[in-house]
């Protein structure tokens, strides 16, 4: 293989790049080199990380890997998995209508013009706090697992927050090994609409909109009695909105859905030299 070709997806500035693999071009044991190599900015494509689209078992239309831009791999990504429906539909590897299976569960989704709805394959109860201590000031962070980690804390003033610095202690603090944890920083602004903001892990920085936090932050923002469901809007750092609607009393939850719209930004080839690189890893 000389060359390889990709997809570059938004989903509200939660950049991808994802790759048609349905016939094997990239083996499973070099995803997380290509992840790793690919999202680097400036030296290679950028990204927040790299989704594999492959052939899946019988009962679903395909499968997907993601990988995050370290090269880990994560069982579950709710903006990426938004991406990847979209770019299924295009193909024409699946209906408007799906279903896929990630490492963390099927996957249903919907896919109408831009705006793609996915019905998200595990979501926790609460799984409890823990106090974290940052620059002499202790906060308490929930618990959830919405197909990955997360702690989320909510605060007065978002713009504020040092993501980067408190996230970053946050997520490698020892109350969350051995994984760590994703970090969220959660304003309410009404009943039904929320800020947040995510310290991803695997990107190890902030990202412009994170689908599993939100889904993380709007649950658990109706769980603690400071917003009201079954549908709330996350306003995300990358300024478009997430919609994450449930069905089911809060601690009985039947299905939850994630939904907005994606970005289709730009496909092409890489050159020989990224192919080099990959080898070198």
């Amino acid at each position: 293989m000389e060359e390889l070709s990709f997809y570059k997806y938004s989903g509200h500035g939660n950049d991808f790049i994802i790759i048609d693999n349905w016939d094997g071009n990239v083996a499973e044991v070099d995803f997380s080199k290509y992840a790793k190599l690919l999202s680097r900015p400036k030296f290679a494509i950028g990204a927040d990380g790299v989704v594999y689209i492959m052939e899946g078992p019988q009962e679903v239309d395909f499968a997907v890997r993601f990988f995050n831009s370290d090269g880990s791999e994560a069982d579950m990504c709710g903006n990426a998995s938004r991406c990847a429906a979209h770019l299924a539909y295009t193909l024409n590897i699946a209906r408007s209508d799906m279903i896929f299976r990630t490492q963390a569960g099927h996957i249903k989704a919907q896919v109408k013009d831009s705006y793609v709805s996915v019905r998200l394959p595990f979501i926790s109860r609460p799984e409890g706090v823990s106090m974290v201590e940052v620059d002499g000031l202790s906060r308490t962070y929930y618990r959830i697992n919405t197909g990955v980690a997360h702690a989320v804390t909510w605060v007065d003033d978002i713009e504020a927050v040092n993501v980067y610095k408190v996230g970053r202690a946050v997520r490698r603090h020892p109350n969350f090994n051995p994984a760590g944890t994703n970090v969220d920083f959660v304003h309410v602004v009404s009943d039904n609409i929320i800020e947040v903001r995510t310290y991803e892990r695997g990107v190890e920085h902030e990202t412009l909109a994170c689908g599993t936090g939100c889904t993380a932050a709007a649950l658990l923002s109706v769980y603690n009695g400071l917003a009201k469901g079954p549908s709330i809007v996350c306003k995300t750092k990358g300024g478009e909105d997430l919609t994450v609607r449930f069905e089911g009393e809060i601690d009985k939850l039947t299905s939850v859905f994630l939904e907005g719209p994606v970005r289709y930004v730009f496909s092409g080839t890489t050159g020989p030299d990224i192919l080099k690189a990959v080898k070198k890893l």
